[in-house]
């Protein structure tokens, strides 16, 4: 294996595949393809930047080639690049033109055609939408009931085990005392989880006093089959735990009718998602989930990709691949109403990447974004939707969501997404209320976090080709899919939820 890696002929830096010393040397390439030493001047940890080219004070710093940033200094050959001498160059709220690319997306996905045919077992629903598990969810319209519904959930799983695939219920602490735009938000979040397909059944527990009522709540949630979706208030039940159970021996009754059957690929949808991200984020994992993306659009199907705040500095890429002038549009609006939010919170636009971030080697927004927006491959961007709603377009949508991951897992599960795959090369035991599949960047963590990390991209960088790995991970996923497999969150029993929350509470 290379002790080095460089991602674009342009760029200035090749990234460090292990830790070098002061005084070390690296074999490069010059334009000729004939060999260069070079010597490091300073230690450099695995998955950081060491310098090639010289940039003088303020020019760019190339890498995927593109800016991830400006030289605070004079910077030679072999220097360690990262936060100490580099900054970000994105500034403010931007204009944008239009410079469309879609055509180039399009010859992508054409590629990825031939596996349209490709079918896998899931659960076709009676509104004919498509499920990947036969769960039952108990969805709490408010958080004064947590407690309650993770009794009954307890004790249904011990009564119906074996009959579904499991009853869950995700806790929240809102739905009391939300005012406004706030209140709405939780509405159609929750909403967007009750009407999932993975759900056979759903059984909404209410309080009785908040303010997210169970009447209202029905309005969030639009038509419904009384089959599949049963309401229970808690204050006017005398015994609200067994009046549960037997709403839920309802549930499993008319969930049992399911059964799995041959469905093409182009019914499901990918969530994408990275956390704890580090140098060889934007080397493995990402691209290996682009590469699956643009395979499954290519195929009819549907990703959806989120993170609006990791997009900054990368967001040109996916505008320009808009599929027409009005999804441009919304890109834009998508893009420059978070950089509003941080502002309307005196926040630093770009105070970003995390401390964990930092030490993986990623320096700059700008870096991580251009690394993150590699999970939605090159596919033509087909709609953008807002927080709390759901997907209704194929192809590849981008869903309004913070980079926070539980709040975006969550958003992208309501969104309609079957599975979530997360990529991370610092690990991360969480899991949202879909299979949400833990890929490593590297094979260390792969290794060290085996009942965390599903499938390890880190061998991309031994012997394995990014073909095969994309093979290998589509595969994983059909049988993920038809219900042979489990992630490790489902194993594990972490099922959890989170609300982007920007309001009052009384």
């Amino acid at each position: 294996m290379n002790s080095w890696i460089r991602l674009h002929e342009d760029d200035h830096v090749v990234i460090a595949l292990k830790p070098f010393a002061k005084g070390e040397t690296l074999t490069l390439e010059d334009r000729e393809g004939k060999p260069v030493l070079l010597e490091v001047s300073e230690e450099v940890p695995k998955g950081h930047k060491i310098l090639t080219k010289p940039v003088s004070e303020g020019g760019d710093i190339l890498k995927f080639g593109y800016s991830i940033g400006k030289a605070k200094a004079d910077l030679a050959p072999g220097s360690w690049v990262h936060t100490h001498n580099m900054g970000t160059g994105l500034k403010g709220v931007l204009d944008y033109t239009y410079e469309p690319a879609a055509r180039e997306a399009a010859k992508v996905e054409s590629a990825a055609a031939s596996y349209a045919d490709r079918t896998f077992q899931g659960y076709v629903r009676d509104n004919g939408e498509v499920g990947i598990r036969n769960e039952i969810w108990i969805i709490n319209t408010v958080g004064c009931i947590n407690k309650t519904c993770e009794i009954v959930a307890r004790r249904a799983n011990s009564i119906y085990d074996g009959s579904v695939d499991g009853v869950f219920h995700f806790a929240h602490p809102f739905g009391c005392s939300q005012l406004g735009d706030d209140l709405v938000h939780t509405q159609k979040l929750l909403a967007s989880l009750v009407n999932h397909p993975n759900a056979a059944g759903v059984l909404v527990i209410g309080l009785g006093c908040e303010n997210n009522q169970i009447d209202s709540f029905k309005a969030a949630i639009g038509e419904h089959s009384p089959e599949r979706i049963k309401f229970l208030k808690s204050q006017e039940a005398e015994d609200e735990i067994e009046e549960a159970l037997e709403l839920i021996d309802e549930l499993v009754a008319y969930a049992e009718k399911f059964k799995r059957e041959p469905v093409p690929v182009s019914k499901l949808k990918l969530g994408l998602k990275c956390g704890g991200s580090d140098g060889l984020s934007g080397i493995t994992a990402n691209p290996l989930v682009g590469a699956v993306s643009d395979r499954l659009i290519g195929a009819g199907g549907t990703a959806i990709l989120t993170e609006v705040p990791e997009m900054f500095g990368a967001e040109t890429i996916l505008m320009n691949r808009a599929a027409d002038e009005q999804v441009f549009g919304d890109i834009v609006h998508l893009i420059n109403d978070f950089k509003h939010y941080f502002m309307k919170h005196n926040q630093e636009i770009y105070e970003n990447p995390s401390p964990g971030n930092k030490a993986g080697g990623i320096s700059t927004l700008e870096e991580k974004s251009l690394g993150c927006t590699q999970k939605g491959g090159h596919a033509t961007v087909t709609d953008v939707v807002a927080y709390g709603k759901r997907v209704t377009q194929t192809g590849l949508n981008l869903l309004e969501a913070p980079g926070n991951d539980l709040v975006s897992v969550t958003a992208l599960s309501a969104g309609g997404a079957h599975i979530v795959l997360f990529t991370t090369g610092r690990g991360t035991p969480f899991g949202g209320p879909v299979p949400t599949v833990k890929i490593a960047t590297n094979s260390e963590l792969a290794q060290r976090k085996k009942n965390w990390i599903d499938f390890n991209a880190g061998r991309l960088l031994e012997d394995m080709s990014m073909e095969s790995m994309t093979d290998e991970l589509w595969e994983q996923l059909i049988r993920l899919s038809s219900g042979e497999s489990q992630t490790h969150n489902e194993r594990n029993g972490f099922k959890e939820i989170a609300i982007f929350k920007d309001g009052v509470i009384l």
